[in-house]
């Protein structure tokens, strides 16, 4: 189980706070899709030179799927407890009674803006801006131009190149592939907040590489001929994230706030498109409950308050990350967060990678399981992780267990639950627990959608255009709108 940690600020705090915080995490991209990573193909200079100045966590782990991970960021806590269980069918929406990230930094009087994927529900109580966030430019549903029955979905006809974007509640139609627009934009706010003398959390969050694997022609042909055709648009689309990133640390240098702003990089789950040209040594990928599914980088640079250039190999995860910032930002925990908030702050190894840590279990579930079956999910494609073992059960239906000693085999190849059954058995029994604190909180199990996706609504009557029939017959099959004559 996760142990409930109340931040002692005190003697441990610095004694200055990072002015400015950006998290960058993009969608999709594996550990092993960063060159600095031996990836033998992908070619990441800035990623890689963020490596070389960073606090770099080699055992940090977060959601097997998007919106789960993005939750437990926001939320200091598992995804299931916010709610969340799938990617779509309002099992996407996070708990309106939970508490955010960005809601604390506001007491602090930091400003604070989102720019790309949201994925924690598209109704109108469910946006950002009711969140926490100042500043709102996203798109709707996991991507852009995705759409579900229910509430999840983005504008009509929506694509990579020139997307319509919400911003601040009403649609702009921009110009330009989907990650420049959105660190574009990010900038653009970020340069006003420094103007202002405003200090800044961004969150910037960009479908890419996400599927569909769509990028520049000219980012694409860097790696046709190398790679099979979808890799070879996975890795330009990230060669793309690697120039904004480029470009988002060159305004920070040139606005001469880089030493005091913390940069977080990370990503949201393990890789995809990437995975069968290298995958780090891992087992699994994204949505499966191994190793692969679940281990993604994370960067973090601050240069006036700790040393980069040092790994970290401690289990950590990202349910640490808002009472890290909490802690490193000298905010108390407020009472309300205290009581939701799981993960435990790592401030002391990003002083001092080599610091005591205790140990822990970290629990993954893949979850995504059928409308009311919840009770019968308990363990279907999920792993109980501690510093040295990982239990996995990778079946949807029935008991499959596997052990893996990490400490020994981090690729997950050997299984030694038969040899080592009071290992198992601990673990399944913290799987247990779990689940008895889990179930309880499970909002949206029988959450019912709108009939017509709110994204599209708000589009078509902005814009004075007739709903596309089409459209609507795949949010609402049953709609007569939607039905051919």
């Amino acid at each position: 189980m996760f142990t409930l940690i109340t931040l002692a600020l005190g003697a441990a705090l610095l004694s200055e706070t990072p002015r400015n915080i950006i998290i960058v995490m993009t969608d999709d991209q594996g550990y092993g899709d960063i060159a600095v990573h031996g990836n033998p193909i992908l070619k990441t200079p800035n990623l890689d030179k963020l490596h070389s100045q960073s606090v770099r966590f080699t055992d940090f782990h977060v959601s097997p799927t998007c919106a789960p991970t993005r939750s437990a960021l926001m939320t200091g806590r598992h995804e299931f407890k916010n709610g969340i269980t799938h990617t779509i069918f309002e099992r996407e929406r996070l708990n309106p009674k939970s508490i955010t990230l960005p809601q604390v930094l506001k007491t602090a009087n930091y400003t604070t803006g989102i720019f790309g994927k949201w994925h924690l529900g598209d109704e109108p109580a469910y946006w950002p801006n009711k969140r926490g966030f100042d500043e709102m430019f996203i798109h709707g549903a996991g991507g852009i131009g995705q759409t579900y029955p229910g509430s999840c979905g983005d504008a009509p006809n929506n694509k990579y190149f020139d997307p319509a974007i919400l911003h601040n509640g009403t649609f702009e139609k921009t110009k330009g592939y989907c990650t420049d627009v959105f660190f574009n934009q990010a900038i653009l706010w970020m340069t006003a907040q420094q103007k202002a003398n405003k200090p800044f959390f961004t969150y910037i969050t960009p479908n890419a590489p996400h599927g569909p694997l769509i990028c520049p022609p000219e980012y694409e042909k860097k790696y046709e001929g190398k790679v099979p055709p979808d890799a070879a648009k996975f890795f330009g689309m990230i060669e793309n994230i690697d120039d904004n990133m480029g470009k988002l640390m060159t305004f920070l240098d040139e606005s001469g706030i880089s030493k005091d702003t913390l940069l977080i990089f990370m990503t949201d789950n393990g890789g995809t498109a990437g995975v069968k040209i290298f995958n780090a040594g891992m087992r699994g990928s994204k949505n499966t409950p191994y190793m692969g599914g679940t281990r993604v980088p994370a960067f973090w640079r601050w240069p006036a308050g700790f040393t980069g250039g040092k790994d970290c190999n401690k289990l950590t995860a990202h349910i640490d990350i808002f009472p890290t910032l909490l802690q490193i930002t000298n905010i108390p925990m407020p009472k309300e967060a205290a009581l939701q908030v799981e993960g435990r702050s790592f401030l002391p190894l990003l002083k001092n990678p080599e610091a005591a840590w205790d140990d822990r279990v970290l629990f993954t579930h893949v979850g995504r399981w059928e409308k009311g079956k919840a009770s019968e999910s308990k363990y279907s494609s999920v792993s109980a992780r501690n510093t040295r073992y990982n239990l996995v059960n990778n079946v949807r239906q029935g008991e499959k267990w596997e052990l893996f000693d990490i400490s020994t085999d981090p690729g997950e190849k050997n299984n030694i639950a038969e040899t080592s059954p009071e290992v198992v058995q601990k673990l399944k029994g913290a799987i247990d627990q779990w689940w008895l604190e889990v179930t309880p909180l499970l909002v949206n199990e029988d959450a019912t959608g709108p009939k017509i996706n709110p994204f599209k609504e708000l589009y078509w009557k902005q814009f004075s255009e007739t709903p596309d029939p089409k459209i609507l017959k795949q949010m609402d099959p049953t709609s007569k709108q939607g039905k051919k004559k």
